[in-house]
């Protein structure tokens, strides 16, 4: 029977966790050239890389995204054995951790991930919120194990991850009641003097915005830009000005915000992606995100 060295083997987890050694020093109290030194018998001993050099960084190979994922296993069982023998208990939730993009609608965010928090085994949720580029590193480095977002991964990506598409469906203009009776009448064209709240330059959904504005010959009046989905339907739901969002949420858009539909973008559509590191969806909370998804929220349009 071949043993392995628990010691090289928590030094890499940390490394791989921390995603540089730099910060593993910090953590383990070591000199670099011990656990370098450490890491590289490791990986002697396994007959395998287990890290590559990129840029000034770190980055797991296939071979240590798959010892990875054992050494977090086994340091969580160690936690627990700990905490059993000290007589507390270990029955907790599976952690499940999501990152947002933050331009993602949060209502359509809480509709997706409301079935995984009523799975039969009990599931902690964590919730990140951030730029899609931050979160995709965080999920090479399984800090996360799911990525949701309203665009793909592109191919330009540095971390290898697979999308999933989710769903579709068409896009509305909302605003109060007081700016649908002034916009409803001869929409799209009664749109070329009306106040907008529009997401970021460079996001999906704003490029998109901007070809049917300009295949309208039409030169918005932005009043608001944001980076958050939430922040800017509040701004609508204030009357500051009318704002974009997917039809799949319209009755919550609705009811939490107070606004009407003012009228269908044509050929325009919302799109919701799930990125994750495995090819096939096999996280059993992934796995009820995409039944919902493709089940009811994106089946009517």
């Amino acid at each position: 029977m071949e043993w392995i060295n628990y010691h090289h083997l928590l030094y890499f987890w940390v490394v791989a966790r921390e995603g540089s050694i730099v910060r593993a020093c910090e953590e383990l109290q070591l000199s670099q050239p011990t656990i370098s030194g450490q890491i590289a018998k490791f990986e002697r001993s396994l007959k395998t890389k287990l890290f590559r050099r990129v840029g000034r960084g770190l980055e797991l190979t296939e071979e240590g995204r798959v010892l990875f994922r054992y050494a977090d296993e086994i340091f969580t069982i160690g936690r627990e054995m700990t905490e059993a023998m000290k007589g507390r208990s270990t029955g907790r939730p599976m952690q499940f951790s999501v990152g947002v993009a933050d331009v993602l609608p949060k209502l359509v965010v809480h509709r997706l991930l409301h079935p995984a928090c009523k799975l039969d085994d009990p599931v902690e949720l964590v919730c990140h919120d951030g730029k899609l580029e931050s979160l995709l590193t965080d999920l090479a480095m399984f800090k996360l194990d799911v990525v949701l977002s309203d665009t793909p991964a592109s191919g330009h990506t540095r971390v290898r991850v697979f999308n999933h598409l989710l769903g579709s469906c068409g896009v509305s203009v909302y605003g109060t009641s007081e700016l649908a009776e002034r916009y409803q009448n001869g929409f799209p064209h009664s749109l070329a003097d009306a106040p907008w709240l529009l997401p970021m330059i460079g996001t999906s959904l704003r490029r998109d915005l901007e070809r049917w504005f300009d295949s309208l010959d039409i030169r918005p009046k932005v009043v608001g830009e944001f980076a958050d989905s939430g922040l800017m339907k509040a701004f609508g739901q204030a009357g500051t000005g009318l704002f974009p969002g997917p039809i799949a949420i319209d009755a919550e858009l609705r009811r939490q915000y107070q606004v009407e539909d003012v009228g269908r973008i044509e050929d325009l559509r919302f799109q919701c992606f799930a990125i994750t590191v495995e090819r096939r969806l096999k996280h059993p909370a992934v796995v009820a995100i995409s039944k919902i998804a493709r089940g009811s929220l994106f089946s009517q349009d």
